[in-house]
């Protein structure tokens, strides 16, 4: 009995023993495949869109005479150039040169003369730049264009003024109001000389009250629009642009070749975009906007 009793108990011991030995810890339940296809996998972040360029602001000191040309010109050239923005400082060529020279920023200079330009260029005659200043960028300086000095009278040529000569006669006998620009304005310098070229004296004439003066031509042409004299000079290109009567044109004998010179500023932070736009004045959608109004390009 003793011996049946220690069999069983021995049976249960490896029966008990057998069982532990075939346990294991159960294992994670697996979704369906078709679940696991249904997951949504992770999305990739977006992509960072590149910034904006950064505008571009040109900023041009031009004569007085071409505002209404550059202006259009200003809209093809922003279309055509989204990055670049135009602003423009128009008056008299006298008074862009000094403010440039009293540090007005500016990339891109346009004169009515080369007296101003030259007065800025370090390249230029110690004679005509007489105080040294060296703001023109050397190699970009260009003949741009060509303007013509015209005689102009008001609505209606009150006192019947058909010429040069005849205006001379008129000044020296006092019987006419002229209007031209100040000394330091290139129209007025180009008047200066067809003065001289009539042997007619400025200081006498302003003296017996038949002169007055603009700070710029677009002043002069003012004057003469509202018949507040009888007679002006100005360029062919503001008289077109005011619908004024011209009379008749002066010779290079009587005030030499009227060039409008250009050049990017050594002071510029744009030179680059500045040449780009100079060069553009020159192609022929640009110089088709000059020549309307009377500009040439220069022979």
């Amino acid at each position: 009995m003793k011996k049946i009793l220690a069999l069983l108990l021995a049976l249960t011991m490896v029966f008990a023993l057998a069982a532990c030995g075939g346990q294991s810890a159960p294992a994670a339940p697996q979704a369906p495949a078709e679940e696991a296809a249904e997951q949504p996998a992770e999305e990739a972040a977006p992509a960072e869109e590149p910034a904006p360029a950064e505008e571009i602001e040109l900023i041009v000191f031009a004569a007085a005479s071409m505002t209404e040309t550059l202006t259009e010109i200003k809209d093809l050239y922003e279309a055509a150039n989204p990055g670049v923005k135009i602003t423009y400082n128009f008056d008299s060529s006298g008074t862009l040169k000094t403010q440039i020279q009293e540090g007005a920023e500016c990339d891109l200079f346009i004169s009515a003369g080369q007296k101003q330009m030259n007065q800025l260029d370090s390249a230029a005659s110690a004679e005509v730049n007489t105080e040294g200043l060296d703001f023109v960028l050397q190699g970009s300086r260009i003949n741009l264009l060509e303007n013509k000095v015209v005689l102009v009278v008001p609505e209606g040529n009150p006192k019947g003024i058909e010429s040069f000569d005849q205006l001379a006669g008129l000044l020296k006998s006092g019987d006419v109001l002229m209007a031209m620009g100040n000394s330091d304005v290139p129209v007025g310098q180009y008047t200066q000389k067809i003065l001289a070229y009539y042997e007619l004296s400025e200081e006498e004439l302003a003296n017996a009250g038949v002169l007055t003066y603009g700070t710029n031509v677009k002043e002069v042409t003012t004057q003469v629009s509202e018949a507040s004299v009888d007679c002006g000079v100005v360029y062919c290109t503001d008289a077109f642009s005011a619908g004024l009567t011209v009379v008749e044109g002066a010779t290079a004998e009587m005030c030499g070749q009227v060039i409008y010179p250009a050049a990017v500023l050594n002071v510029s932070t744009h030179a680059e975009a500045a040449r780009a736009f100079l060069d553009y004045l020159t192609t022929e959608e640009a110089m088709a906007v000059f020549e309307a109004v009377g500009f040439s390009p220069v022979a």
